[in-house]
């Protein structure tokens, strides 16, 4: 089994060792790291964000974490966000835009990735399965085939400021920072990279969201059905436990609850935790075979 180094992972992490470029594919922003060595798949990685970031959610730990344990790792800044093309304006593009985007960086890769997708982007990975099949799927905290409904009237009755604060980012407003804190993160995360990720942030496009509330919600029956990994948090305030279970009870998995976490599991203090165990994950699939 591939594995890398805690202390060697924590290093390219914090100081970038694996071998790191930005560049656009197309009018796409993508971020790219290289092993240092061979590859230990032939196959890369490809990681898709959720609402209201960009790819960099995904380069402060992952990226470095995954190319030094030998994957070749890409990760895609949609239209609208990040320094992608916003032609339009960003509420101008919807989910199926999301999904073009996905089907351009995956042709211009040497080889079919396999997706890795957070909140928005798990929805995104699952539209593109109607269209496409790839080696394996890992969904994150994704928003279940069921849509964001479930979501808003849980946060409705649980966390109305919250939802309020969520509101306003997506009106382009800016909400206080604190609400970052608590839609994200359940670990304790330092005052300087709170505001760091709070300037990071951004709007989200309204068409988007319609689409994964109500009018264009993953159909099961049309979709391809790779290896799947299915992963949310115990204190995930947006997509909570229930809905996770209830995405990989739909594609009859178990789904993989991680304790004491919130929904931004690539940020929080224990990101390593959920690094190792998706490393296991994709090791069986895509190098031991």
């Amino acid at each position: 089994m591939v594995r890398c180094d805690r202390g060697a992972a924590g290093s390219a992490a914090r100081h970038g060792g694996a071998a790191m470029s930005a560049r656009h594919f197309g009018e796409l922003e993508v971020i790219a790291r290289a092993p240092a060595g061979k590859a230990v798949s032939p196959v890369p990685l490809l990681f898709i964000h959720g609402a209201y970031t960009g790819a960099w959610c995904w380069d402060e730990y992952f990226l470095p974490y995954f190319a030094a344990a030998g994957f070749d790792c890409y990760a895609l800044s949609l239209s609208g966000h990040g320094a992608s093309r916003r032609r339009g304006g960003l509420d101008s593009f919807s989910i199926d835009d999301y999904v073009r985007d996905v089907s351009e960086v995956v042709a211009a890769l040497p080889r079919t990735p396999a997706l890795i997708g957070h909140s928005m982007g798990g929805m995104v990975i699952q539209k593109y399965l109607e269209h496409a099949d790839v080696p394996a799927v890992a969904l994150l905290c994704s928003v279940p085939p069921q849509g964001l409904m479930g979501s808003a009237l849980g946060l409705m009755l649980n966390k109305p400021h919250l939802l309020g604060n969520l509101n306003q980012m997506l009106a382009g407003s800016q909400p206080d920072p604190e609400s970052l804190r608590e839609a994200l993160f359940h670990q304790p995360v330092d005052d300087d990279a709170l505001m760091r990720y709070y300037h990071l942030c951004q709007p989200e496009s309204h068409r988007a969201v319609w689409d994964m509330t109500l009018f264009n919600l993953p159909q099961p029956a049309r979709m391809h059905r790779p290896p799947m990994l299915i992963v949310g948090t115990e204190h995930d305030h947006l997509i909570p436990p229930a809905q996770v279970a209830m995405t990989a009870a739909l594609y009859g998995l178990e789904a993989t609850i991680i304790p004491g976490m919130g929904h931004g599991v690539m940020l929080e203090r224990d990101w390593q935790s959920v690094a190792e165990m998706l490393l296991d994950w994709l090791t069986v699939q895509l190098v031991e075979v």
